[in-house]
């Protein structure tokens, strides 16, 4: 089988390392990738003007069987429907399923049509009447931290949790006025803030109009957002993650099933989506309840560096089987242990941040560790050295029996890389920071 990746971050990565392992796969094209998928077995990168047509249009020069969706822009975009119609096999949703991530305003009102739990939220399209809400909602002493959400596509950047309603107004003036995040903040949702730990479950989905569908979930994940140790400083894509979440519980994973799940498998079969494809549901957990903070139509980042690992299964079967409508039956085995996953970043992230500076790794005590390396934000340069090109740089990938052994490989690993500026969390998997 020949298989394109649409992508070039750490996810893309991870994608095409699991899809290499597959012996039925002989060769992957990444578009456009990254220094990691360059030198990923069996992977090229291919770069050509960006389109949808150009995309098309390789896929069929080159008689790909499968096309793998990373990122969520061209799903928004419609790309499954273009590729579809050109009789092409392709992972992902179809343009009215990528709604449930392309706009918050959406999926809320599509979460309180078909049941599914989450916080009680209001939507805004007018700056002054969502800072008149805002102000309200603080009179209150007792209040909580109000949620505010760009109801667009921000690159996990387009969320504040906001402690008083100074926080408040300077959001929605930067999303709502200012259009610090362009049309993605031309609305937003206000939402209640939920106590509780994130965890993050990725699944696959195979729902076709007029068929009865089937979402299964993988191993829980926990991604961790603030930029500093102990859950502190700015919103990021993602400084790390661990799979399994220790703390999702069989009750939780239970209720998260008939409370979240189930719903919104019955919820797209209603709408008649065609969705054959990965769903990231992002959940707070509460004393065993959990509730929807978000969907994301693909597979997420950094979790997926976390759990493809831990797949006991051929990641290209599973597509197919998807493709094939008997998901249902797939073999999904899960490896025992834990993985921990930090994320190394450029100096000055998610601000301003440095570029095109040389990676180093001490590839033979790496190989010792045997950790996996998942290239974001760097490419090839000329001499074929690693050159950093993005905010999130990398990410290192370990296996442990346990989550203390994951965490403790994780970071031996970890220190057998540098480049000027770098940086990264240390608590990864500890102590449930996030």
């Amino acid at each position: 089988m020949k298989i394109l990746i649409i992508g070039s971050g750490g996810r893309e990565h991870a994608i095409a390392w699991k899809l290499a392992q597959s012996e039925k796969i002989e060769k992957i094209y990444a578009v456009p990738g990254n220094g990691g998928t360059a030198a990923e077995q069996k992977c090229e990168n291919v770069s050509f003007e960006e389109g949808q047509n150009s995309l098309v249009q390789f896929a069929r020069q080159e008689k790909i069987d499968l096309t793998v969706v990373g990122p969520e822009d061209p799903l928004a975009a419609g790309i499954v429907d273009r590729f579809r119609e050109a009789g092409l096999a392709i992972i992902g949703p179809d343009q009215r399923a990528a709604r449930l991530e392309a706009s918050k305003v959406y999926s809320k009102a599509f979460m309180k049509k078909y049941g599914v739990r989450t916080a009680e939220s209001r939507n805004f399209s007018d700056s002054a009447e969502a800072l008149d809400y805002a102000e309200k909602y603080f009179d209150n002493a007792a209040a909580s931290p109000l949620v505010v959400k760009a109801d667009g596509l921000a690159a996990g950047k387009g969320v504040v949790i906001a402690e008083n309603f100074a926080e408040a107004e300077t959001a929605l003036t930067a999303f709502m006025k200012d259009r610090s995040l362009g049309s993605a903040g031309a609305s937003v949702v206000l939402e209640d803030f939920l106590v509780g730990k994130e965890v993050s479950v990725l699944a696959a989905v195979s729902i076709v109009p007029g068929k009865k569908g089937c979402i299964r979930p993988f191993v829980s994940a926990r991604d961790h957002k603030r930029r500093f140790e102990g859950g502190r400083g700015p919103n990021t894509g993602g400084m790390g993650a661990i799979a399994p979440a220790p703390d999702f519980t069989p009750k939780a994973q239970e209720d998260f099933i008939k409370s979240i799940l189930e719903p919104t498998l019955r919820g797209i079969e209603a709408e008649n989506m065609d969705y054959r494809g990965f769903i990231f549901f992002g959940l707070m957990v509460h004393q065993n309840r959990c509730s929807l903070l978000e969907y994301n139509v693909r597979l997420g980042d950094p979790e997926t560096q976390a759990v493809l690992p831990l797949m006991d299964f051929d990641l290209g079967e599973l597509c197919l089987s998807i493709l094939d409508g008997d998901l249902d039956s797939f073999p999904l085995k899960w490896k025992t242990g834990a993985v921990c996953a930090p994320v190394a970043v450029a100096g000055g992230y998610p601000g301003s941040y440095r570029k095109n500076d040389s990676i180093t790794v001490n590839e033979k005590e790496f190989a010792k560790i045997g950790a996996q390396l998942f290239i974001a934000g760097a490419q090839q340069g000329t001499g074929g050295e690693l050159r950093t090109s993005g905010g999130r740089v990398l990410a290192v990938s370990a296996w442990g029996g346990n989550a203390d052994e994951a965490w403790t490989k994780a970071y031996k690993a970890m220190n057998l890389i540098s480049f000027e500026g770098m940086a990264y969390r240390k608590d990864i998997g500890r102590e449930n920071n996030e």
